[in-house]
């Protein structure tokens, strides 16, 4: 029998929070999902809007799920943003969007919902971070970096919750074929051939990545599990490579690794 009965998934409109919805609804669970627009979800997703640009939407919504769904236990927080461009030629205003929508955010999220969990004895918490905070992608410094930041987070929550029935999953996703790299922002920028080289690389490893029901798979097998922990998902170079790499070779060596995975 599967644990949860009730989910919140963010940006489930597309990509992984998409086939995570759907793979919670085939479990027979409760889903409500956000976009920014409200439509474009799965059949059978109860619908909310939510910018997580917006802290007064974050805080909207939570208040929004205490009334209506108060037995809610299982939090996905998926729905991300990127943007692709040299740190030299950032726009402020795009930093402190990246550091709201991937951080603060997901942060204020589990702020919300943590607390009812911990009270109840039970309920998990998935924080959808990226390899890309393990393996910062050039050009993507903020996103890297709210990414790791993310990670971090959840695993400080997990040493606070253990013993309390709460699971907190830190889920790493590796380059999915999602269409992801179709949404990133590019600023305008001046011409380097070293950015459109970069740029190029990601799209080929976002295009020939695994599809995103590969994802959906290996987190219901992690929520299943009831227990905390980080889950790498991928394809073989990333999610078992990739990670035994990081952990056994210098980190000259991982950089030097990156730059020619993305072509520098």
């Amino acid at each position: 029998m599967f644990p949860c009965k009730e989910a919140l998934v963010t940006g489930a409109g597309r990509g992984l929070g998409r086939a995570f919805a759907e793979a919670l609804l085939a479990e027979g669970v409760t889903v409500w999902g956000t976009s920014r627009s409200g439509n474009a979800l799965p059949a059978g997703v109860r619908p909310l809007r939510l910018d997580l640009a917006s802290p007064a939407s974050v805080a909207a919504l939570a208040e929004q799920l205490r009334r209506e769904a108060p037995a809610l236990d299982l939090l996905v927080n998926n729905a991300g943003a990127g943007v692709f461009c040299p740190f030299a030629h950032f726009p402020e205003e795009s930093l402190d969007a990246q550091w709201q929508v991937l951080l603060a955010g997901p942060v204020s999220l589990c702020r919300a919902f943590y607390p009812a969990f911990a009270e109840r004895g039970r309920g998990t918490i998935v924080n959808v971070a990226s390899l890309a905070g393990v393996f910062p992608i050039p050009f993507m410094s903020a996103y890297s970096a709210a990414k790791a930041a993310l990670s971090t987070f959840s695993k400080t929550l997990m040493l606070e919750a253990d013993g309390s029935g709460v699971a907190v999953v830190d889920f790493q996703p590796g380059d999915y074929a999602t269409g992801f790299n179709d949404a990133m922002a590019e600023p305008p920028v001046p011409d380097d051939a070293r950015l459109r080289r970069a740029r190029a690389a990601a799209e080929r490893h976002f295009v020939n990545g695994p599809l995103p029901q590969h994802a959906a798979r290996r987190l219901m097998r992690a929520i299943r599990s009831e227990r905390s922990g980080t889950v790498v998902s991928g394809n073989f170079f990333e999610a078992t490579l990739g990670p035994l790499a990081a952990r056994l070779l210098p980190q000259a060596v991982v950089r030097r690794i990156l730059r020619i995975f993305y072509n520098l």
